[in-house]
């Protein structure tokens, strides 16, 4: 339970202001049809985090020894750096608006999602956990709590949350994932 809720929380508050939600509103606004941006938001998301779990497990179990979990720990606090950084959204992800809203979202969110902090952080999550289907479960599930609300509120949502405080809520998952790594390395065996 530990693994899905902490995968869930980490990346549903990383996700709010990310360029994916950003992507989101505005395909809402393109296309105007929720459900297919809803399925291709998941769809991408289940693929690319269940791919980014995997990996994180597998450099893990290739890599099990104190320096890289110290290097995990390092990474988590990084990541809460870098969720201060306010997104913006690239040009190639958002260029992509031909096509049916389905195929749309599903490649465009697959390929803004590639190296953005929600993905780097379910391969560290994988990593730490090394429970793939529920590391990518939970991260789904978080990109999905972030980007639903995101879909059919629009513009909206961005004027209802505080963006400095729920960046500044997600950088602090991060650092205490990050310090409490580094805790369990330091104790004794």
């Amino acid at each position: 339970m530990e693994v899905l809720l902490s995968s869930t929380l980490l990346v549903a508050f990383a996700e709010i202001g990310d360029k994916t939600m950003l992507l989101a509103i505005l395909l809402a606004a393109r296309f105007k049809k929720p459900w297919p941006i809803i399925w291709g938001i998941f769809g991408a998301t289940i693929f690319n985090h269940a791919l980014a779990a995997w990996a994180g497990a597998a450099i893990a179990g290739l890599a099990n020894g104190w320096w890289f979990r110290f290097a995990v720990a390092i990474g988590f606090l990084t990541m809460g750096g870098w969720t201060l950084i306010p997104d913006k959204i690239d040009d190639e992800a958002g260029a992509a608006t031909k096509g049916s809203a389905f195929v749309t979202t599903l490649i465009a969110f697959f390929v803004a999602e590639m190296g953005d902090k929600t993905q780097i952080a379910t391969v560290a999550l994988g990593a730490r956990y090394q429970a793939i289907g529920l590391v990518a479960a939970g991260t789904t599930l978080g990109m999905m709590i972030a980007n639903v609300p995101a879909v059919f509120m629009g513009e909206g949502i961005t004027r209802l949350l505080p963006m400095r405080a729920i960046r500044f809520g997600a950088a602090a998952i991060f650092v205490a994932l990050g310090l409490w790594t580094l805790t369990e390395l330091f104790q004794p065996d």
